[in-house]
């Protein structure tokens, strides 16, 4: 009998262990909620928004980002015309990272007219 409560005590603490463990051995997480891959901006501004979970640090093509206490980020960032590539690293206190990428586009603003767009018309 006694045998069998010491064995029952081992697995619990075991089990507990290994529950109090999994952030250690899991490394950090990293969710991008916003902007969509691919997605276009036609005014240039693009609202950012995801979470890092486990991560020491996060950071946006080489820039620290600001987190609240549970991970959550939100930022709204202006970008030129053209394409853009948002590489984000997160980065455990053990030097473990994670990255996600997102290709955004700007396209040309087409409500302004050219200055070559009445040439030839005197």
């Amino acid at each position: 009998m006694t045998k069998y409560l010491l064995a029952a005590v081992l697995l619990i603490l075991g089990g507990y262990g290994l529950i109090e463990a999994w952030p250690l051995v899991a490394g950090p997480g990293l969710s991008i909620s916003s902007p969509a891959e691919h997605a276009s901006f036609p005014g240039g501004i693009v609202d950012i928004r995801g979470e890092a979970v486990r991560a020491a640090q996060l950071t946006l093509n080489g820039a620290p980002v600001l987190r609240d206490q549970d991970g959550n980020f939100s930022s709204t960032l202006t970008f030129p015309r053209g394409g853009s590539i948002l590489t984000f690293v997160a980065t455990d206190r053990f030097g473990r990272t994670v990255r996600a990428t997102r290709s955004i586009f700007v396209p040309a603003d087409t409500s302004v007219d050219s200055p070559t767009s009445d040439v030839g018309t005197n």
